[in-house]
């Protein structure tokens, strides 16, 4: 086409002729219909099986939880009744000490008695004095000598005694303590047998599970490959029509004119939309997007299928706002690289009104804004979403929209994105945000806690160790910063957890391990780690405080020094 434009009077009868095909009339990319996306709320899930059996796990989960309890009360008990024991023992260790001397003060007396030439008796004093006073006088000292060593030698004995009585007691109490200890420990065992049958059926159901959800990560893949070639398909009708597409400026004032053979596109609630044109035609029309709209998607789709993760930026992974502002920067729009600064300054326009290359801000009234993608029609959305943990197309949730954004109109001034009301967590690329002091459940994609399916897990390049794919794509992307840091990855000790592996570390620690279906590496989003971050105040530790909150890791409150759960080696994916 040449860069001559419509003349101001034809754009009437134009848009007059097109009235009828407004965005939803206008033939545009016929694009591939998304599945659910991979670790969303599908109907896969809903497997009454699985739901039974994770309604007898819990059930012993409970009863695994109150003897918990118990466990912690006995020990308790145990060790206060042996700190009581070992308490009576020093008291009659002092007694016996205390016994023990005075006694051999007056074996020390009578031996100097004795060298004194014999024992000192009344009749020995009366044979030996020639004064009636004197002997009345010694006599008397005598008496009170012999009633004072009595008294003292009594007293320390009375306190063996009742240190030997103490100890009785003490040892009879830490009898029953140990009593009770077993008891309770028995309890468990058979517990624990049952936790081990309710993991063999669990096991037998989630692999019913899991092969679902491998169908259902095949056809994510095939929607994404369908919905590249039919946008190729679109520009190829471009090509075929002649059309070269014009610079967004060219579109931006459709009363004003547009290149030669287009038509302004009918806004719904009247007048012409700005930013794109269509081109007349039979049987529909064909919709013109700016040549900037069509490099930021087609570079976009070149990024479908990598994976999710925050703090990233390509090309090997992506966060919602990075893969935005990247993919629009090669066309020479700059945007922010976060989902509420794009809200805050992207030209909105009327939900209704949605073209490609749109920009979709999503949330809840509660949550506020959530996620950000970029429109492929009224119904879908490219992005890279956490809760997919890859950048895919996926359903557009009409009672989510919060907004809609078109960065090829210049921007609009500043406001504030939506935040987060009633004390909801924030969400970020469709998955919720939590806090370093956040100690609750951290469910996603409907499944139980230690029961997650390995398809919906992504290996971190170490052994076996597995987590939620987001934040597997995001411990690969620290691994690295971490890497260049100390000259080597990350070391790893302890990732995803399953139920059948929390009911082993269970018997094996019932006081301390996390009753089974409760520990947080059941949800995939936590892990153990090595190489001197497994102790507070080494620079790897430093390293890690200062950096792993770039890549959505965080050290939980409750394991920092002086919160009764020290852990420096425990880290947890916060979805940011």
């Amino acid at each position: 086409m040449t860069g001559r434009r419509r003349p101001r009077g034809a754009v009437r009868p134009a848009l007059a002729a097109a009235a009828a095909a407004v965005v939803l009339g206008t033939a545009g990319p016929a694009l591939a219909a998304p599945s659910d996306q991979p670790g969303g709320t599908s109907g896969v899930l809903d497997s009454r099986a699985l739901d039974r059996l994770q309604e007898r796990a819990t059930e012993v989960q409970d009863g695994l939880r109150e003897q918990q309890r118990e466990v912690a009360a006995a020990q308790e008990a145990q060790a206060a009744a042996e700190r009581e024991v070992a308490a009576a023992e020093a008291v009659l260790t002092d007694a016996a000490g205390e016994l023990a001397g005075f006694q051999a003060e007056v074996a020390g007396y009578a031996a100097a008695v004795y060298r004194d030439g014999g024992a000192l008796t009344p009749l020995t004093v009366l044979l030996s004095s020639g004064d009636p006073g004197e002997v009345l006088s010694a006599m008397g000292f005598l008496d009170v000598v012999d009633r004072h060593a009595a008294r003292l030698i009594g007293a320390a004995e009375e306190q063996r005694q009742a240190a030997l009585a103490r100890r009785r007691t003490a040892e009879a109490a830490l009898q029953e303590a140990r009593a009770r200890a077993d008891e309770v420990a028995a309890r468990i065992a058979e517990l624990e047998a049952a936790a081990g049958a309710v993991t063999d059926e669990l096991d037998d159901a989630l692999g019913a599970v899991d092969a679902q959800l491998a169908q259902l990560q095949r056809e994510q893949v095939e929607v994404n490959e369908r919905t590249a070639a039919n946008w190729r398909g679109y520009l190829d009708q471009l090509t075929a029509a002649g059309i070269t597409a014009p610079p967004a400026a060219a579109l931006q004032d459709p009363a004003g004119g547009l290149p030669d053979r287009l038509v302004p596109v009918a806004a719904t609630g009247g007048g012409a939309q700005r930013g794109a044109a269509q081109l007349p035609g039979q049987p529909s029309s064909l919709l013109v997007l700016p040549a900037e709209t069509l490099g930021a998607v087609s570079a976009a789709m070149e990024a479908l299928g990598r994976p999710y993760a925050p703090g990233t930026a390509g090309p090997d992974s992506w966060a919602c706002g990075s893969l935005v502002q990247s993919v629009y920067g090669r066309t020479g729009i700059s945007l922010p690289g976060d989902q509420a600064g794009l809200f805050a300054v992207t030209a909105p326009v009327a939900p209704a009104d949605v073209l490609p290359g749109d920009l979709v801000f999503l949330g809840t009234a509660e949550s506020g804004l959530g996620h950000v993608g970029i429109a492929l029609d009224p119904r879908t959305m490219l992005a890279a979403d956490a809760r997919a943990g890859a950048v895919v197309v996926r359903t557009l949730p009409a009672d989510q929209v919060l907004g809609i954004g078109r960065p090829t109109l210049p921007r609009r001034a500043p406001v504030d994105a939506p935040g987060p009301a009633g004390g909801a967590l924030r969400v970020e690329c469709g998955n919720t945000v939590y806090p370093p002091s956040y100690d609750g459940a951290r469910q996603w994609g409907g499944y139980p806690n230690g029961l997650i399916p390995p398809s919906a897990m992504c290996g971190l390049g170490v052994g076996g160790h597995q987590l939620r794919c987001d934040a597997a794509a995001a411990y690969r992307a620290l691994s690295a910063a971490y890497a260049g840091a100390f000259g080597g990855p990350l070391c790893i000790t302890d990732s995803y957890r399953t139920y059948a592996g929390q009911v082993t570390l269970y018997g094996q620690k019932p006081a301390l391990a996390a009753v089974p279906g409760t520990s947080n590496h059941g949800w995939g989003l936590a892990v153990d780690l090595c190489g001197g971050v497994e102790r507070f105040g080494t620079p790897q530790y430093a390293w890690m405080v200062a950096n792993a909150g770039r890549f959505g890791f965080l050290h939980p409150a409750w394991a920092d020094p002086g919160n009764g759960r020290e852990e420096p080696w425990h880290w947890e994916y916060a979805g940011t």
